[in-house]
């Protein structure tokens, strides 16, 4: 209900507070949907479950800890309310922790994943480990699901921006697919040359998603720049934050453990192809 309250001649009118909350209300029930929708792949996934049993809770409290700028700088870009500074940003993101904590503990309980029987700790690393990308969706929701109050139809974007959003979209992959058991299985199942291919394919449609075929959404530049200087100042550095995000995932995983340079090269250039298109599709999409 809305608050009323009386003016000088007796006669009510509405709270001007009222309409800010349910602004508020709106964008957190807003945001509540955004982490579901893009978490729920991974929260019926049986490895993540596994995972948020096994990886070390060192390695999870370290997720939880860089999370919070990555958070912050989405707040900045595309948060689920307007904000007007980065300490409105930082509440933002710990607002998203919130929600993704509250939405993965719910799912994951109706899901039958953590359960009365199930240990503390046990139920902490599971929900702790689908929180991180429920927060992203939290996030993201405002730019996906709901109206920007922002203008954003000419948004340009600096190139720090530029490189910020696409390791973005290649972390939100490379958490999906990270915790697969078929990434290990089609690094070790190739040969070097296959690995070399995949990357140069992974850099070819990279550039041809977001610079070439002109999808609905590519983004504007406020850096002037052409030709070859587009390709190694955006796509091959973005190329090189999606492999770095899919180590450090992998890192984070668990999954390079015991393995040779050799093989968890491999497994990066794997990963580096699903990432690197995540990384297109958040310029054209976020």
């Amino acid at each position: 209900m809305n608050a009323k309250v009386e003016d000088n001649s007796g006669s009510e009118v509405e709270s001007p507070g009222a309409p800010s909350n349910r602004r508020f209300l709106v964008s957190l029930g807003r945001a509540a949907a955004g982490a579901v929708i893009f978490s729920l792949p991974l929260m019926m996934t049986m490895e993540m479950w596994n995972l948020g049993f096994y990886i070390e809770p060192l390695r999870r409290a370290l997720m939880i800890v860089l999370s919070i700028p990555l958070l912050i700088g989405l707040s900045h870009i595309f948060g689920f309310e307007d904000t007007f500074g980065w300490q409105d940003d930082t509440i933002d993101a710990f607002v998203a922790i919130a929600v993704g904590f509250v939405c993965s503990a719910m799912i994951l309980t109706l899901l039958g994943v953590v359960h009365g029987q199930t240990s503390g700790q046990e139920m902490f690393g599971k929900i702790e480990l689908q929180m991180i990308p429920a927060s992203i969706g939290a996030l993201l929701a405002q730019s996906q699901l709901g109206k920007r109050g922002r203008n954003e139809e000419e948004r340009t974007t600096h190139y720090l921006g530029e490189i910020f959003l696409m390791a973005v979209g290649s972390l939100f992959l490379s958490l999906s697919i990270a915790p697969t058991e078929e990434v290990i299985l089609i690094a070790f199942s190739i040969g070097k040359w296959q690995g070399l291919l995949i990357g140069l394919l992974s850099l070819v449609l990279m550039h041809v998603f977001v610079y070439i075929v002109d999808f609905r959404g590519s983004e504007k530049s406020a850096v002037p720049v052409a030709g070859w200087n587009i390709f190694f100042r955006f796509t091959a550095v973005g190329y090189a934050s999606a492999l770095g995000t899919g180590f450090f995932v992998l890192w984070l995983l668990g999954r390079t453990t015991g393995l040779a340079p050799l093989e968890i090269a491999m497994l990066v250039v794997v990963l580096g192809f699903p990432s690197a298109l995540g990384a297109a599709a958040a310029r054209l999409i976020i």
